[in-house]
């Protein structure tokens, strides 16, 4: 069964998407179309933008689920997913590539999810760590004890997990997970507290316009970062889109699910491959390739 997956936010790079533009008259017609709904040409920043200008969160974002959601689309008949999965923001390109949501409210949702994190940001500092060489478990333990707000974030991959919180709780955390013996317990260079309760701001806000959004039946399920199993519920779909900000992202245990389910080949679709490099860390023997645009050319 095909799986594809669809990466988050750092995942972009100067030049995303300019061969789709190039090459695809279809990609032409929606590049165009975004940059009129997001009220800038968000194109001049990701075919020509310095690395600093795709890091600003109302570019980061939306860059990342255009490339993707665009590939997808001039993928046509290639395109044949059986279940489809995203890393945090890929969550929302996974839903518009599976028809839960259209091209149009998709990217209006990810320009408003950015802005409100932003803003959920500048409220409280806030920073996020890589925890490398420790079980789950243990860095759960650990931060349960540290005062302050710090919890599991993002669980990549075996060995992997990101934490999130306040800025001198996650110092505490990582001096603590060092003596533990982690590998590494590395502060992010990230403008905030992604996937913790400090985000409850923003998914107050993302909330309001998930539930005036109009959601359809996909036409695969979506293995969901909040519940790692597969969705096909419209109402399932959007209640777990708005708990996605505040709650962590389970990329390891949907992995697993997946390939229990059936999984037998992972497509990445979008800039970079680091989720297949996670999915082999998670499972050595699933199969992973990218999704590719031929030209004519």
């Amino acid at each position: 069964m095909n799986a594809y997956i669809f990466p988050g936010q750092g995942a972009q790079f100067s030049g995303m998407g300019l061969d789709l533009y190039e090459n695809s008259p279809l990609a032409q017609e929606l590049f165009e179309k975004a940059n009129k709904i997001l009220g800038f040409n968000i194109t001049d920043i990701m075919f020509e933008g310095s690395a600093e200008a795709l890091k600003e969160t109302k570019v980061t974002q939306p860059a990342v689920f255009l490339h993707s959601v665009i590939l997808a689309h001039v993928l046509g008949d290639k395109f044949n997913p059986h279940m489809v999965a995203g890393h945090s923001l890929g969550e929302f390109s996974a839903l518009v590539a599976n028809g839960a949501l259209n091209f149009e409210d998709g990217l209006k949702l990810v320009s408003q999810r950015a802005l409100a994190m932003q803003k959920a940001c500048e409220l409280q500092p806030s920073t996020m760590a890589a925890v490398l060489g420790l079980e789950d478990a243990i860095v759960e333990k650990i931060c349960a004890t540290i005062e302050g707000v710090v919890v599991a974030a993002n669980y990549n991959c075996p060995g992997q997990l990101v934490i999130s919180g306040e800025v001198e709780a996650i110092n505490k955390a990582c001096e603590a997970l060092k003596e533990a013996g982690a590998r590494r317990a590395l502060v992010l260079p990230v403008g905030g507290a992604f996937h913790s309760p400090l985000m409850e701001p923003a998914r107050e806000e993302l909330a309001a316009a998930i539930e005036n959004t109009k959601f359809s039946k996909p036409n695969c399920p979506i293995y969901q970062n909040v519940s790692a199993s597969a969705v096909s519920d419209e109402d399932v779909i959007k209640s777990n889109l708005i708990s996605q900000l505040t709650a962590p992202v389970r990329w390891t245990q949907s992995v697993q699910q997946m390939i229990t389910d059936g999984a037998t080949l992972f497509t990445e679709v979008g800039p970079g491959n680091v989720l297949q490099g996670l999915v082999k860390k998670i499972n050595r023997e699933a199969q992973t390739a990218s999704a590719t645009f031929e030209t004519d050319k």
